[in-house]
């Protein structure tokens, strides 16, 4: 394993729970402050009553889910540190029935067909795991969708330079990365597509799969 790749392990594995406390002030830095605009911009993308988000975090997505969507929404997380910062947040905000689920993606604890839409954003290597497409596409009903945010660049005038000097576009670093993101949810028999999109804080890239019956 390469030593950045080592690295990068360590680090969001501290991050994600003995230092779960400082995720949203890491997120928010790496982001300039837009890291909760990025996750909620696949919230159009969502279909249906019944929604599992994957790797849900302190729990910003599942408030916007429940108490602006007002769907029926599950999370499952493998950290128990994130499970009690989620918690105490939908709490705060008014939600006490919660559905917070700690466990692995790769194993999900539900029956079969019993999610219209599974989402995560920007979540590690696990989501490419062809044990967690596997469970995913088991508890999806039939044409329900997957949808991953796995990556975003911020606009800001120091990346703006690197592309003019690269002579890329964020668009293009994105398209190229879709490409190579797109093959193991088809190896895993989704129907895949790629988007990228356009906000006023970054450029993102979703990826929405679709269970079909093959």
């Amino acid at each position: 394993m390469h030593p950045a790749t080592r690295f990068l392990r360590f680090f969001f594995h501290h991050l994600y729970h003995g230092f779960a406390w400082a995720y949203d002030l890491v997120s928010g830095g790496v982001s300039f402050g837009r890291w909760n605009d990025w996750t909620s911009a696949v919230l159009p993308f969502v279909e249906g009553k019944s929604v599992l988000e994957l790797g849900y975090g302190p729990g910003h997505l599942q408030e916007r889910l429940r108490r602006d969507l007002s769907l029926f929404a599950v999370g499952l997380d493998q950290s128990a540190q994130m499970g009690g910062l989620a918690a105490a947040r939908l709490k705060r905000n008014g939600i006490a029935d919660l559905r917070l689920v700690r466990g692995l993606a790769q194993d999900l604890p539900f029956p079969a067909d019993s999610f219209d839409t599974v989402v995560s954003t920007f979540p590690s290597e696990y989501i490419f795991d062809a044990r967690t497409l596997a469970e995913v596409r088991r508890t999806l009903l039939l044409r329900g969708r997957l949808i991953v945010l796995p990556v975003a660049w911020p606009k800001n005038r120091l990346l703006a330079w690197l592309f003019r000097v690269t002579g890329e576009s964020p668009s293009e670093a994105l398209e190229l990365a879709g490409a190579k993101l797109k093959r193991p949810f088809i190896e895993a028999r989704f129907e895949a597509d790629i988007r990228t999109l356009e906000v006023r804080s970054g450029t993102l890239l979703v990826v929405i799969c679709t269970k079909s019956s093959r």
